[in-house]
């Protein structure tokens, strides 16, 4: 058995500005870094084999504070793509409140919240899920199944994606989902991929 914990990375830049930020590469905030340390300590006792992440730095910065909050920052790690931020396109760097002026308050929030609806020259959370997903697939689940311990910092779309994956959610559940910056959600996965516990 192994186990699999998910953290979507601090506050950024961005997300204090109200801003959609994608694949613009910003760093987390001090109140992001204060995040990631709480996000360590929670997990204090978890001994990991290995993790993965993001190639946008704001990713890359809240595991290294949770590592170095666990001593445990000589772990493998791999970067990628695969699991970046949703990229918003045309609205990347555009305050959410001004988009929703521009563009009404009902296509913004179709952008948003929907499936499989992407915003100029985006991607939607079902484009996001094709790219990230077989990634997970690939790479990450099977070192779970084979008894590691990993994890994954990443974004709230890139996991949103594969928690819908581990928990068997439909489309209208997984609209529902918010996943909160720098709060742990963990997994213990037999070596079928079955979930045994959910601990979030």
């Amino acid at each position: 058995m192994g186990k699999l914990v998910l953290v979507r990375h601090g506050q950024s830049q961005w997300n204090l500005e109200n801003r959609f930020t994608g694949w613009i590469d910003v760093s987390i905030t001090p109140k992001g870094q204060d995040e990631a340390h709480r996000a360590g300590r929670a997990l204090k006792g978890h001994k990991f084999d290995l993790a993965f992440t993001s190639e946008l730095k704001r990713a890359q910065e809240t595991l290294a504070i949770i590592l170095g909050e666990l001593g445990q920052t000589d772990i493998p790690t791999e970067r990628s793509q695969a699991i970046n931020e949703r990229h918003y396109g045309d609205l990347q760097g555009l305050d959410k409140a001004e988009t929703a002026r521009k563009f009404g308050d009902a296509q913004v929030h179709i952008w948003r919240r929907s499936y499989d609806v992407k915003p100029p020259n985006g991607e939607s959370l079902k484009d996001t899920a094709d790219r990230a997903l077989p990634y997970f697939r690939e790479k990450i689940l099977p070192a779970v199944k084979s008894g590691k311990n990993v994890l994954v910092a990443a974004h709230g779309n890139s996991l949103r994606a594969i928690v819908m994956e581990l928990d068997h959610l439909t489309k209208e559940q997984v609209m529902e989902l918010n996943i909160g910056t720098c709060e742990p959600i963990s997994y213990e996965i037999d070596a079928t991929g079955k979930v045994l516990q959910k601990t979030a």
